[in-house]
């Protein structure tokens, strides 16, 4: 895996094979790599916590490296259970991580940038702008540190939180070997979901990886003309383009993909955007997720009503389009991705 992006102080974003080579060069030996990266897939956030190694090993470490964690700043709690962070990173910047509940297990929502270069025109965090990329670590230690502070595992991992996580591909890759190595969170891959709103040079590469993991496509639109009014990104890789790479993927790692398709009035609700999205979805493994678009402040677009959403769904399904309507959680905190960063950032840093 490339190294490229690595800051070489930032040891939990090391893959066992790395960390084992790095503390070979410190004269350990190769047992004490497992040590380490046991420690730090549990979520310590200071060397002195690792109580198995010598006070000796301990100091060297630290003196080499920082182990960067996520630190709650704000956290809301909805009324049905669901839980919103803020996490600030080492340098200041925040992030905004979201744990739903449901039946098959505690679910949590990630970021993978700060901010986000994609400028939706629905979207929370796009209107923020683009500070950076987060390091594996710093997407690993969302988990970790909402896992710690709830007291519970987290069983399935979403990477639809701040940010494209495609932009930050080798540090998404990287999160991924991490989460998924069985000396550490061993999370199983098929419970981890990846959207993107269509990077399709990116989907051709991760399709010939066949992880096995579950591609969800921020699609919203049925044509080039909705998306690219909504959606910058479709201005590079059109719509047929992207479905294109989405039949490859499914073709060769025989995998769903899931649609994302946020429902706004007026704009890509009609009767006949429902078919043609089910015309152009044909031949692909595919499921429909109808999202009701967030209320997000300055972009003037309204949630479809719940009738215009089930006559969306009666259409696809008619046309044989398997569709479901994502179940609204913690819509009384501030639900949309990007807007309790912007609340606090803008001044609002009262207690949730």
């Amino acid at each position: 895996m490339s190294t490229e992006f690595l800051d070489p102080r930032d040891i939990k974003s090391l893959t066992l094979p790395e960390l084992q080579q790095a503390l070979g060069e410190l004269g350990c030996p190769k047992f004490r790599a497992g040590q380490v990266f046991r420690w730090l897939s549990r979520g310590v956030t200071d060397f002195s916590q690792m109580s198995d190694l010598s006070k000796d090993l301990r100091e060297s470490l630290s003196q080499r490296y920082q182990i960067r964690g996520a630190q709650a700043a704000r956290k809301q709690v909805s009324k049905d259970g669901t839980v919103k962070y803020l996490f600030q990173l080492y340098d200041g910047e925040f992030v905004e991580s979201v744990v739903m509940r449901y039946h098959h297990g505690t679910s949590i929502c990630i970021s993978t940038q700060v901010g986000c270069k994609m400028n939706c025109s629905f979207c929370a965090t796009g209107k923020s702008g683009f500070s950076r990329d987060l390091s594996a670590s710093e997407i690993l230690s969302q988990v970790q540190a909402a896992s710690l502070d709830l007291g519970e595992r987290i069983s399935h991992v979403v990477l639809m939180g701040m940010g494209e996580p495609l932009d930050n591909y080798q540090n998404v890759l990287r999160f991924l070997e991490l989460i998924t190595c069985p000396q550490g969170m061993d999370l199983s891959m098929r419970h981890i979901s990846l959207s993107t709103c269509g990077l399709v040079d990116k989907i051709y590469d991760l399709a010939d990886r066949k992880l096995q993991l579950t591609l969800s496509i921020s699609l919203h639109a049925p044509n080039d003309e909705i998306r690219s009014r909504t959606m910058p990104v479709n201005k590079r890789w059109n719509v047929e383009e992207l479905l294109k790479a989405c039949r490859y993927y499914s073709r060769t790692t025989s995998r769903r993909i899931s649609f994302e398709y946020a429902m706004i009035a007026g704009v890509n609700d009609m009767d006949w955007c429902a078919r043609e999205l089910a015309s152009r979805l044909k031949g692909i493994l595919a499921h429909v997720n109808l999202i009701p678009v967030n209320d997000v402040t300055g972009t003037g677009y309204r949630k479809s009503g719940t009738g215009r959403i089930q006559r969306f769904v009666s259409i696809l399904e008619s046309l044989g389009v398997t569709a479901t309507v994502r179940r609204t959680l913690g819509s009384d905190i501030d639900a949309s991705c990007g807007q309790l960063r912007r609340n606090y950032k803008g001044g609002d840093q009262g207690e949730s």
